[in-house]
């Protein structure tokens, strides 16, 4: 079939959700404050800024004749479906959001959303330090973990001292929960 028969939305139907984003069904989107924040200002500044330059170098690109060939009209379309796809994926995560606030934790010395955890290998010398956070705003390198990562479900709801042992991409591991806190 002809391109020119076809909608631009037919290869654009989903929700913006990028892979690994999902939430598991029936589950809340939980996330700290900091995460809320964060989300709230990349939006403003696609609807603000971004998507407005965007809309202007698309504008000026169509006013200079033939848009088949027109490099700067083709991609600024392109460019514009990928900002409002951005922009429909956080609106439903920020009004589906349920924001937690760790400092707010009454029962402290367990492990839940929003605790920033140090464990141990059990087999070795090892220690890790990380937060409990949201999915959209986990980032393993920062030392924040989803809530939904095998670790984080293993180890909710133990306490300091407690040993658990969860199947992770890498196999079988035991670890022993070394401090709890809430920040």
């Amino acid at each position: 079939m002809n391109k020119a028969f076809t909608k631009e939305t037919d290869q654009d139907e989903d929700d913006g959700t990028p892979p690994g984003l999902a939430l598991p069904a029936g589950t809340r989107n939980y996330m700290t404050r900091r995460g809320y924040t964060t989300l709230k200002a990349e939006l403003e500044t696609l609807i603000k800024v971004t998507r407005p330059e965007v809309v202007q170098v698309v504008s000026w690109a169509a006013s200079n004749g033939d848009r088949s060939e027109n490099g700067d009209y083709i991609y600024g379309k392109k460019r514009l479906r990928e900002i409002d796809r951005r922009i429909r994926f956080l609106i439903k995560r920020l009004e589906s959001a349920t924001v937690v606030d760790p400092s707010d934790q009454e029962n402290a010395e367990q492990v839940f959303f929003g605790a920033t955890v140090t464990v141990c290998d059990v087999d070795g010398d090892e220690t890790q330090t990380f937060q409990i956070v949201g999915v959209d705003e986990a980032d393993a390198s920062s030392g924040r973990v989803s809530w939904i990562a095998p670790i984080a479900r293993a180890i909710l709801k133990a306490r300091e001292g407690d040993c658990v042992r969860f199947a992770s991409p890498a196999g079988l591991r035991e670890i022993e929960i070394v401090e709890v806190r809430y920040e």
